[in-house]
């Protein structure tokens, strides 16, 4: 299975994906932000990166950018739940960003799922 890396601010929500992937077979490393979740993946990289784009510290678009610069093939899976713009223009923007796949919160799990096997499997 695949070491993923999850990035969300929101502890229950992090911690409700980490559990979602852990009874599917994967590994999870979580971070609250991206500045931390950077450090992570310098230490660790992950097979995949599931990152939310609202975040204090370092944000969801920097993050990819900033894990990009030196892992240019690096397979992100963005998630949010909007803000004041709502989800739609924050997971539109990470898609130009390259991300594989964009998902608004609340997440589909079962989707999420088969979205890691797409991106293990690529």
């Amino acid at each position: 299975m695949a070491h993923i890396l999850v990035v969300d601010d929101d502890e229950q929500i992090r911690r409700l994906l980490a559990i979602t992937l852990e009874r599917a077979g994967h590994e999870v490393t979580e971070a609250p932000d991206g500045r931390i979740a950077a450090r992570l993946y310098r230490e660790r990289p992950a097979d995949v990166v599931i990152t939310d784009i609202l975040m204090p510290e370092m944000e969801g678009i920097e993050t990819i950018l900033n894990l990009r610069e030196d892992h240019p093939d690096l397979k992100v899976i963005a998630i949010s739940g909007g803000g004041r713009l709502g989800p739609d223009v924050y997971l539109d923007l990470a898609e130009r960003c390259g991300v594989l796949r964009t998902f608004p919160k609340p997440i589909d799990r079962q989707a999420l799922l088969s979205a890691i096997d797409e991106a293990v499997a690529a």
